[in-house]
């Protein structure tokens, strides 16, 4: 049996292979965004393969993901590390965030159903419900699943959403943890979009989201680097709300 063969059937635990790279890089992720690996923390495949009861090739796979993601980086000797928090990506990411999101909420609440409002308002008791039992994580996920639902009516936007709410997670871990107090205005502004797409306000719902969104890379911002302004958030904030 070659190595290759060999590797494969060592990484078979009844899972396929697809699924268990993915899962594997959930973990890691997880990992990743909690603090357990800090930023320079070296990554070693075998190691971590090890750790986790895998072979290298869903471990390779789950690497190649999270570089994608911007969470690790290969240094010039190949080795992985955690990547350090780029202010310049803060303030890109919720650059396009602020412009893209506000696009697809725009179309989302005019064809807004009662079913839809459901749904949101649903996915808001949750992160209500996480808040209060500081369970991040689960918090995290209703967050996520709560902007997915204002952003559904613009299909052909949702998978560059994904990419960008995949690359924010870390950023947005970053703000709710060091300023607890943020939750709150979150909160405020989330119950404002479920009211937006229940009277399908369209002015109320954009302007809502953009500002909701530029104040997380706000905060965010001022942890990782204080002296500096989220420039181009800023810039594309204003340009939202210029047209309202």
């Amino acid at each position: 049996m070659s190595d290759n063969a060999a590797e494969e059937c060592e990484a078979d635990d009844g899972r396929p292979g697809r699924r268990l790279a993915l899962d594997v890089h959930a973990t890691v992720r997880a990992m990743i965004l909690s603090g357990e690996l800090a930023p320079g923390t070296p990554l070693l495949q075998a190691a971590l393969a090890r750790s986790l009861k895998v072979s290298r090739t869903p471990m390779r796979e789950a690497f190649r993901l999270l570089q994608e993601e911007g969470l690790i980086e290969n240094k010039p000797d190949q080795r992985a590390v955690v990547r350090a928090i780029d202010p310049g990506e803060v303030d890109a990411v919720y650059t396009s965030r602020v412009m893209l999101e506000s696009v697809a909420v725009s179309i989302s609440v005019r064809v807004a159903t009662p079913e839809l409002v459901e749904r949101l308002a649903k996915s808001l008791a949750q992160m209500r419900q996480y808040a209060t039992e500081e369970d991040i994580d689960r918090w995290q996920q209703a967050h996520r699943e709560f902007h997915q639902l204002t952003t559904e009516g613009a299909p052909m936007l949702l998978d560059t959403l994904a990419g960008l709410s995949d690359r924010a997670e870390r950023f947005l871990r970053l703000a709710k943890l060091g300023h607890p107090q943020a939750t709150g205005r979150w909160d405020t502004d989330h119950e404002v979009l479920v009211e937006a797409f229940r009277t399908r306000d369209h002015d109320l719902a954009v302007a809502t989201i953009a500002q909701h969104l530029a104040r997380t890379a706000f905060t965010a911002m001022a942890d990782i680097a204080p002296r500096l302004d989220a420039v181009a958030t800023r810039a594309a904030l204003n340009l939202v709300l210029a047209d309202r």
